[in-house]
């Protein structure tokens, strides 16, 4: 038999020194049995905590969703969308579940309303001449009207997703081409779908210019090549791709609802924005752009419309505070420079009388944008100096994580609280970009790795069963940050402890229910479901981005053959290797000695022991492993001098990392 319990939680709130009683919203445990996937039932110290959460913000206020929904054209009610094996690959009715406007006990009511306003999906004209698709995929995608056709921003994550919502656009508002595009920064989601707007042909054909700010190739390739295996797996939990859709599940990022995981591809620009400003008039249509590099991502623009009063901040600026840090891993973003950007858009661009961007919701009237521009601005600016100020003083980032503490004036604001970037992961991001990762303690300086310190910890604390006794208390009382540290220790000290695992996983439930962030919660549930079902069978494919990886620098698949390079296999061994490339008309030589596998760009060398000769397209389907390793040396499409059976040694010195690797366990 289910049970359901309603839980109203009444608080005495200090407000300007006087102290008064007022009830807060009633929030509904849900049934107290765990669901399907094993998610457990929010605990009445969840509740009171979302009842806090609910009693400082103004919920009531409606400003955001008539944004959200002002100029709906359209909208696709059954908006699915299948990848190449026929499984979805997008589902907004999967969130349908959110349509309530009181969240259940299981979800913060902060992130229960932005993953609301996020639901709300279609065709939206944001200014005459100017459309947007939203919840198509992570981020939007914009229609700008041009003499000729449509000049399209940020073609979205995959293939598949963008096609859908240029054939959705093309049904409402006409069958025109595709006039340009610009890709506004280097991340996947804002170019990964551009072969579903747009051909390799057509653009070649046509000649369609393609607009993007410097070293935008090299940064959008780069970190999906070095690192993008750990990435993806990091990212598995960063979104919850393996979560339920439902109450206790997956409920948004903050920054959309998640990240179509479909066929990426991207096409080289033919335009390069290298400065601020640059005035450009694209298919009759005059921009004005700004580069913006090492902000929200390395290689970033935002324009401005001067005709239309229109601003476009890319993902410079959201309805969220964003990320100097982000879970999946990358490299800090700097906090002053990105104050710095946001601080020149209002110098230059501070007229609009629109705003729209990379992901959310736009914003109408000069004022209410400028106030946006300014407090965005600020928030960056105030965690760079206030973080700078206590680490100054003496404290260590889990410190100053601790103690900083946005004033009312930022903190106020729905665009600045933490729905996908944090401000304790934030401040701790400024300390690493000045000070790394050590925070100066002896103590932290070669710390035990987590088994081996688990296996003392427990050994302390009196053994497994006391560590779990402890554990159990402190579930009890609440204190689930406490107990997630307690039986992490225990859990990697000893993996086969189910009691330590179920208590763990029920922990990271209430973890989760209560995060503001999409990712935090998300990370929390993931590993929740992850200690009771494992950890996933396939990692990230590197063969769905095989589009997008063949205009990568040859010299990033050079450099990460390296980092998968297994010195203990490749001791002792010395090799040469003469690298060509039939197609492209360039040359590598590879050289192997004291486990380090280095690469020059130069002539074949002469007393190479193998020289390989092979088409670019078939090396990288081999190393996206669409092309079998070993079938292929011996086969026809490739020329080798030498000894192919040395050939294939070499390779097999390589790693072939799957992306499966363990996170909540040893």
């Amino acid at each position: 038999m289910q049970v359901r319990v309603i839980i109203s939680v009444v608080l005495a709130l200090a407000l300007n020194g006087c102290t008064k009683e007022r009830e807060q919203p009633v929030f509904d445990l849900g049934s107290l049995e765990p669901d399907a996937a094993g998610n457990t039932a929010p605990s009445t110290t969840t509740a009171r905590l979302q009842t806090s959460v609910a009693a400082e913000l103004p919920l009531s206020d409606t400003q955001d969703f008539e944004d959200a929904r002002r100029g709906l054209i359209a909208s696709d009610a059954n908006l699915v969308v299948m990848g190449p094996d026929g499984t979805p690959i997008w589902n907004m009715p999967a969130y349908d579940f959110m349509n309530a406007a009181t969240p259940p006990a299981s979800v913060n009511p902060s992130l229960w309303r932005q993953a609301r306003l996020n639901n709300i999906h279609g065709l939206f004209e944001v200014t005459e001449g100017v459309h947007q698709l939203r919840g198509y995929d992570l981020a939007n995608m914009t229609l700008i009207e041009g003499d000729t056709g449509w000049i399209v921003v940020d073609p979205l994550t995959a293939k598949e997703t963008a096609t859908k919502a240029m054939a959705f656009a093309r049904e409402q508002l006409g069958d025109k081409p595709v006039s340009a595009v610009i890709f506004t920064h280097s991340h996947v989601d804002h170019f990964g779908g551009i072969l579903g707007v747009l051909s390799v042909e057509e653009a070649a054909q046509r000649k369609v210019p393609i607009f993007a700010p410097e070293h935008f190739i090299a940064e959008a390739t780069s970190e999906n090549i070095l690192a993008g295996v750990t990435m993806g797996r990091r990212s598995q939990f960063m979104f919850g791709p393996r979560l339920p859709r439902n109450e206790r599940g997956h409920v948004g990022s903050g920054l959309g609802k998640e990240p179509a995981y479909g066929t990426v591809g991207i096409l080289q620009p033919t335009a390069t924005i290298t400065k601020t400003p640059t005035e450009v008039e694209i298919d009759g249509v005059k921009f004005v752009f700004q580069n913006a590099p090492g902000s929200e991502a390395p290689a970033e623009l935002t324009f401005y419309l001067p005709e239309k009063k229109a601003f476009c901040g890319a993902e410079v600026v959201s309805h969220t505070m964003h990320n100097l840090y982000t879970l999946r891993g990358a490299k800090v973003r700097d906090a002053l420079k990105w104050s710095g950007y946001i601080d020149e858009i209002i110098r230059l661009f501070g007229e609009a009388e629109v705003y729209f961007g990379s992901h959310h919701w736009p914003i109408w009237g000069n004022p209410r944008i400028v106030t946006f521009l300014e407090t965005q601005r600020d928030t960056y600016k105030f965690i760079h100096d206030q973080t700078l100020r206590l680490a100054l003083a003496g404290y260590t980032p889990r410190e100053i994580a601790e103690r900083i503490e946005l004033p009312e004036t930022l903190r106020g604001s729905f665009p600045n609280r933490g729905y996908y970037g944090t401000l304790k992961h934030n401040a701790k991001a400024v300390y690493q970009g000045y000070f790394g990762w050590y925070d100066g303690n002896p103590a932290h300086l070669d710390p035990l790795p987590p088994a081996a310190a688990g296996a003392k910890y427990v050994e302390l604390a009196g053994g497994a069963s006391a560590v779990l006794d402890s554990a159990r208390g402190a579930f009890e009382r609440g204190e689930y940050r406490w107990v997630a540290e307690l039986l992490n220790h225990l859990v990697f000290s000893d993996p086969s402890n189910t009691e330590a695992k179920t208590l763990l996983a029920e922990t990271y439930d209430q973890l989760g229910y209560q995060a503001e962030s999409g990712p935090w919660r998300d990370v929390y549930l993931t590993g929740a479901f992850e200690l009771r079902h494992g950890g996933p069978a396939k990692g990230v494919d590197l063969a769905t981005a095989i589009d997008m990886l063949e205009h990568a620098p040859m010299e990033r698949f050079l450099d990460a053959m390296a980092a998968r390079l297994d010195p203990d296999k490749a001791s002792g061994k010395e090799m040469t290797i003469n690298l060509m490339f039939t197609d492209v008309d360039a040359s590598y030589v590879l050289e192997l000695k004291n486990s380090v596998l280095r690469h020059y760009t130069r002539d074949p060398d002469p007393n190479a022991n193998v020289t390989l000769r092979v088409t670019k397209d078939l090396y990288l389907r081999m190393l996206a492993g669409k092309a079998g390793l070993k079938d292929t040396l011996f086969g026809d499409d490739l020329e080798v001098e030498g000894s192919r059976i040395d050939l294939v040694a070499f390779f097999r010195l390589l790693d072939k990392p799957d992306g499966t690797f363990n996170i909540v366990t040893p």
